[in-house]
């Protein structure tokens, strides 16, 4: 599974030219990346959580924020969050998982609408 994500963000990494940090995709580098106005409802939402299950979308959902936190700018916050969105499509895919079509992942590369 590691493997997959490293897969993933390699490949999202050339896709999107993200030339930005990549936060850890783990609890503690997300905590430590988020702004403290969000850090709070991580940990909270982190508390509640029920099962497995949703911890995976609970990691993609806080990862995708922490970047767009870790964001210098505007156009970095940007590049970060169209990073994340086809990293986690990628991933998804590998995983087995729902996923997002190669025409919506081109989309968010390019910025254009999903056919």
């Amino acid at each position: 599974m590691a493997g997959d994500w490293q897969n993933a963000v390699a490949a999202a990494r050339e896709a999107t030219g993200f030339a930005g940090s990549v936060v850890e995709r783990t609890v503690d580098g997300i905590g430590s990346a988020l702004r403290l106005d969000h850090r709070a409802d991580f940990y909270t939402e982190l508390g509640a959580l029920a099962d497995s299950g949703g911890f995976e979308a609970f990691l993609n959902h806080w990862w995708t924020q922490a970047l767009a936190d870790a964001a210098p700018d505007a156009d970095a916050r940007e590049q970060a969050i169209d990073f994340a969105d086809v990293a986690v499509s990628l991933f998804a895919r590998a995983a087995g998982g729902p996923t997002s079509t190669q025409s919506e992942i081109d989309a968010i590369v390019t910025g254009a609408e999903a056919c």
